[in-house]
């Protein structure tokens, strides 16, 4: 008997997303417990060997609930019995990143565990979990804070080491490819909490636009983030290479010279003061773009303002015709793959 519809597109979804890799090599999975990235471990399990790759696991333990540590341990057991070896498990402490957010706060957290899992272990990608319904969700709060084109370019399929095999699956589908082969999986209860907007957004918003327009709601956001994800990475490349000397010596300590900045289309000049930003210390997901607003207005709206304060302790300031960062990176760095994404 073959596998059901659920678990049959599931596999589907993973076989085409890992094709390209070369024989032996190590696809990492990670998994909450939760019914999107357990599903996606089980395909993972079933189509890697068959591919000759090798299939492994990763959980990470937050920390942020009561028998955390004991859901970790359990994952990775079942993780192990599903066939994927090596199973790691990393607990991770989340910073207090108060202007981020815990959500942000806890994401950063969580990637560095998995960069340090799949350095060490080899990987040669780190599988995530994330559905269609999570990319309109995505799409739909980006519209909401009014974020801009990279907000509403959503989930990238691809950054760097990390993929996303189910950005074209639906939620629905997770939970019958669970039900499909007898696994029980872990229900988050920040899930269903509204203190977090994206739950609101899951269990309110959605439901409520769903209801006013008709079905496919889902669907048509998540196109909408295709649509703009190829228009985004190139305004991102060439900003990337527009800043490339920052890449060298990372907050600058020569300045960024405005007339230099001023001749940059606003779509690249405004990501090139970001990626500055993030190079001198400010936290990836606490930099909004109200705040590259108003380091872009140094160079094009300066009226004898000084300095605009960012987050992570940083500090943008114009003077003697060129803008400074200073702060929380001595050195500084460029953004890593995840922190792009």
């Amino acid at each position: 008997m073959g596998p059901g519809v659920a678990v049959a597109e599931v596999r589907n979804a993973v076989r085409a997303c890992v094709s390209d890799l070369a024989a032996g090599d190590l696809v990492l999975v990670a998994c909450s417990g939760g019914a999107d990235s357990l599903a996606l471990a089980a395909a993972a399990a079933f189509v890697a060997p068959r591919l000759g790759l090798q299939a492994g696991g990763v959980t990470v333990d937050h920390g942020l609930q009561p028998g955390s540590v004991e859901r970790a341990a359990s994952v990775a057991a079942l993780l192990s019995k599903l066939g994927l070896d090596p199973v790691r498990s990393a607990a991770v402490t989340v910073a207090p990143y108060l202007a981020a957010g815990p959500e942000a706060a806890a994401r950063a957290a969580r990637y560095g565990a998995l960069d340090e899992a799949a350095i060490a272990c080899g990987a040669a990608a780190v599988l995530l979990g994330h559905t269609l319904d999570d990319q309109a969700e995505t799409v739909l709060l980006g519209l909401a804070r009014g974020s801009g084109g990279r907000s509403l370019a959503g989930i990238p399929a691809r950054r760097g080491r990390y993929r996303r095999p189910l950005l074209s699956v639906r939620r629905a589908t997770t939970s019958a490819a669970c039900a499909e082969l007898d696994l029980e999986p872990w229900l988050d209860p920040h899930n269903g909490d509204f203190r977090f907007a994206r739950a609101r957004v899951r269990h309110q918003a959605l439901p409520a636009l769903e209801a006013a327009l008709g079905p496919g709601v889902a669907e048509a956001l998540a196109r909408t983030a295709g649509q703009l994800r190829a228009d985004a990475e190139c305004l991102d490349a060439l900003a990337f290479a527009e800043s490339e000397k920052l890449r060298g010596d990372g907050s600058d300590p020569a300045g960024l010279d405005v007339g230099w900045l001023l001749a940059l289309p606003a779509a690249i000049r405004t990501r090139v003061l970001r990626d500055a930003a993030i190079m001198a210390g400010c936290p990836h997901g606490a930099l909004t773009a109200g705040h590259v607003g108003r380091i872009d207005a140094l160079v094009t709206g300066w009226r004898g303002q000084r300095w605009v304060d960012l987050p992570g302790g940083v500090r943008a300031r114009r003077q003697a015709g060129r803008v400074w960062f200073t702060g929380s990176a001595p050195g500084g760095r460029a953004p890593s793959d995840s922190e792009r994404s």
